[in-house]
Formats: structure tokens, C-alpha cells, sequence
């Protein structure tokens, strides 16, 4: 009796092997690299090309292999403003009627990462900008983020994050493709360009007009006299002494396939 129990598993056991080969093995396959995965991403949205099986990649991959291949600020900002950009592209362009309802929209969670969904106000204030208060104007943390928030944040905080983030919107920074390499001089061309094309100097009046996002996230650009150091580091403005700063109205018009090579 014992030798009948113990062959009908056995005889089982290899018939379900020999219809499925695949039964019983671990799927050892993962994204090598994250930036340059993240970098694909983006060139297929541009391209119009099919991103469905990168999106399976993305949710299919694990907290860990984030940790492990993000292990430096660069690569972690390169990494997720560009599945940012890339989700703002996709998720608007399948469903432009929920951008009708802003605030739901960047704080649904929706996006699929590391098997679970994720807002875009995880990315944008939690992960790129290190746990800020989505309402602190930059001068707020958040209390207690969870797990995924503090395993994935930058270690410090970039102002220039801020002209690379698109949100679909008309006066939103156009969408480029970052790598981890090149990080620092796309930031800063990207800054520039951005700050150029929105900021109007007065040099009689001392006033000069800039866009909102100095505003809203003020702490992060070091509040007023920040604004005014950056202002001139990047030939807006020829002196910080005696400037007025005023903010420009944001164009929420949707706005999207808006697109730059830094």
C-alpha cells in the first residue's frame, strides 16, 4: 500500500512536468537596467509604439531590484522622472478626461510599479523631491511615508527637478529623456531653457515675472532669495538687489507630445 501512495505523486508530479515545462521554475528574468529601461520607455511613448509589455516589466519587477540598481541620486532621479514623464504621456493619452479632475488624477493610485500601484504624487513628492508634504510649499516633510517612499527617495533634494517634470499641462517643462550619465548638464539645460522661455525681466521697474512652480514649491528653491540667486546663475536677472518677484498664471490646458532633446 505504501508503494502505491507513494508512485500515483511521483507518476503525477512528471506527467504535469512533461505538459508543463514550466511548472515549478522560478522566472529569474529582470530589468538589468533600470535607467536604460526607464530611457526605452520614453522612446516608445515618443514613437507611438506599443508599451504594454514594459509596463508588465515595470509592475513585475520587485522593491529590491529598485534599491539595488537606484543606488545613487542620479540614477534615481534619471529613473523616475522619466517613468513620470512616460506615465503622464500614456494614462492621458488613453483617458484625457482625467485631467478634468487634477487633483484626483495625480493623487490616484494608478500606476502599476514593483506590484502595487503607485500615484504620481508618490514619485513627484515622495520619492523625487524626499518625502515632501504635497501642501508645505517645499518647507513640510512628510511624517511618516511608508516602506517604498524611504527605500527609493533621494538621499537630497534638486530644485532643477521641477523644469524636467512634465504634468501634461500646456505651461509644464517639455518631456526630454534623462540618463543617469548626463544628469547634471541635462538638468541644467533643461532649467535654463525653461527659465528663458517663462521668466520676463523688466530692468526699469526691477520686476521680474516667473513661472508659478517658484511659488508653490518655494522651499525647495531656497524661498525668495533663492529664486532670485537661481534667477541670476542662469542670466535672467543681472543683480538679486532691489528685484520684485512676480508669479506668472499657470496654463492647465492639456497639452501633451510635448517633447525636447536636452
Amino acid at each position: 500500500m505504501s508503494a502505491i501512495t507513494f508512485k500515483y505523486p511521483v507518476i503525477l508530479f512528471l506527467l504535469v512536468i512533461w505538459v508543463f515545462p514550466s511548472y515549478g521554475q522560478v522566472d529569474n528574468s529582470k530589468i538589468l537596467d533600470l535607467n536604460t529601461f526607464s530611457e526605452s520607455f520614453l522612446i516608445k511613448v515618443r514613437n507611438n509604439q506599443d508599451t504594454n509589455k514594459i509596463r508588465t516589466q515595470l509592475y513585475n519587477t520587485t522593491l529590491e531590484e529598485l534599491e539595488e540598481g537606484l543606488n545613487t541620486d542620479d540614477k534615481k532621479l534619471a529613473f523616475w522622472i522619466n517613468i513620470y514623464n512616460a506615465y503622464i504621456q500614456v494614462v492621458l493619452s488613453e483617458n484625457p478626461e482625467k485631467y478634468n479632475d487634477r487633483r484626483t488624477f495625480f493623487s490616484a493610485e494608478q500606476i502599476p510599479i514593483a506590484g502595487r500601484l503607485v500615484s504620481f504624487e508618490k514619485i513627484e513628492h515622495g520619492i523625487i523631491r524626499k518625502s515632501q508634504w504635497k501642501l508645505g510649499l517645499g518647507l513640510v516633510r512628510k511624517w511618516f511615508p511608508n516602506k517604498f517612499e524611504r527605500k527609493l527617495r533621494v538621499d537630497d533634494r534638486d530644485y532643477r527637478v521641477h523644469f524636467a517634470l512634465n504634468c501634461g499641462a500646456k505651461d509644464c517643462p517639455p518631456v526630454a529623456i534623462y540618463s543617469a550619465e548626463h544628469l547634471n548638464e541635462q538638468l541644467d539645460k533643461g532649467t535654463e531653457k525653461y527659465l528663458k522661455k517663462t521668466s520676463i525681466y523688466n530692468d526699469q521697474t526691477k520686476e521680474v515675472a516667473v513661472t508659478s512652480l517658484f511659488n508653490w514649491f518655494r522651499g525647495d528653491f531656497g524661498c525668495k532669495s533663492g529664486v532670485k540667486d537661481i534667477l541670476k546663475e542662469f542670466d535672467i536677472i543681472s543683480t538679486t538687489k532691489k528685484i520684485d518677484l512676480k508669479y506668472n498664471n499657470y496654463d492647465w490646458t492639456l497639452d501633451l507630445d510635448n517633447w525636447i532633446d536636452l
